[in-house]
């Protein structure tokens, strides 16, 4: 049991990654006077620009984006209480097979090493008692969740052990049903396929979206079943702070209610633990108060 503040730090690739998948416990544990730092990867600037302009069409201005997504990052902080904010600032590589990916300063393409040393000093500076960051695929193999993953990993291989290590994840019992949603909302799920380049104008139709059954985790393999409801209206909010990416986050058309209804448990698997708290257990910080 710890004798000072707790500290949660999430690592994220890009601004809105905060709120999608780690809202509603940044909200949760900051409301109950965790210390909670967030490290956003990069700069976002491979998102849409104004009007949902892509990246590669006329008018995107990767600087511009990159500008505004900070300014929106800040405000879903502001939402979410997070109490620090650390950026790493790395050019956003885009999805897999993108050009982007291989630009100069693409996080995508930036040693490990350097991006662990850098994480390391932050890690020393805040002591988190819990990090959380993505899985080895980054969940839905984004190069830069995937990056995202490496760094921290290896990060916490230069540092004093964290006591509980995460990486998120969504039971696949309630993935088929999320399509379901999707779908009803006339959302395409484009980022899995991530087979186009920026400026393409080819999506894909409603029978053509990958098999939600086949994302995440079987239930049995998540270790950690926060519940966050409470908190599931300032999570909406943080994502709506990300108005220009609001295209692209099909969660804002459902209200408040119905978000809260899909979105109200947020859940991961424990990669590493100093404390032996049972599991499955329903709190990042059991065994640590």
């Amino acid at each position: 049991m710890v004798d000072r503040t707790l500290t949660l730090m999430a690592v994220h690739a890009h601004p809105d990654d905060e709120a999608t998948g780690t809202g509603g416990v940044l909200a949760r544990y900051a409301a109950e006077g965790v210390r909670t730092v967030l490290v956003t990867c990069t700069d976002g600037r491979c998102g849409d620009g104004p009007g949902g302009v892509k990246p590669g069409e006329p008018g995107h201005d990767p600087e511009a984006v990159a500008a505004m997504r900070r300014q929106e990052l800040e405000a879903s902080c502001e939402v979410l209480k997070v109490s620090h904010l650390e950026l790493l600032e790395y050019a956003d590589s885009g999805m897999m097979g993108w050009a982007s990916n291989d630009e100069p300063g693409s996080f995508w393409r930036t040693p490990v090493e350097e991006g662990a040393a850098r994480l390391a000093e932050l890690i020393r500076h805040y002591r988190p008692d819990v990090v959380v960051t993505y899985d080895e695929n980054g969940f839905y193999g984004h190069p830069d969740h995937i990056q995202a993953n490496r760094i921290t990993m290896a990060a916490l291989e230069l540092t004093d052990p964290t006591p509980k290590v995460y990486w998120t994840t969504a039971p696949r019992s309630a993935m088929q049903r999320f399509g379901e949603v999707m779908r009803e909302f006339g959302a395409d799920w484009e980022e899995p396929e991530a087979a186009r380049e920026p400026g393409a104008a080819a999506e894909p139709e409603a029978s053509e979206l990958p098999d939600m059954s086949e994302i995440g985790l079987p239930d049995e393999e998540i270790t950690t079943w926060v519940d966050t409801t409470a908190f599931g209206g300032r999570k909406f909010d943080a994502l709506a702070a990300h108005a220009s990416q609001g295209e692209n986050i099909f969660f804002l058309k459902m209200g408040k209610e119905r978000f809260t209804e899909l979105m109200g448990v947020e859940t991961f698997v424990r990669v590493k633990d100093t404390t032996g708290a049972a599991l499955p257990e329903d709190d990042l910080f059991a065994g640590l108060r």
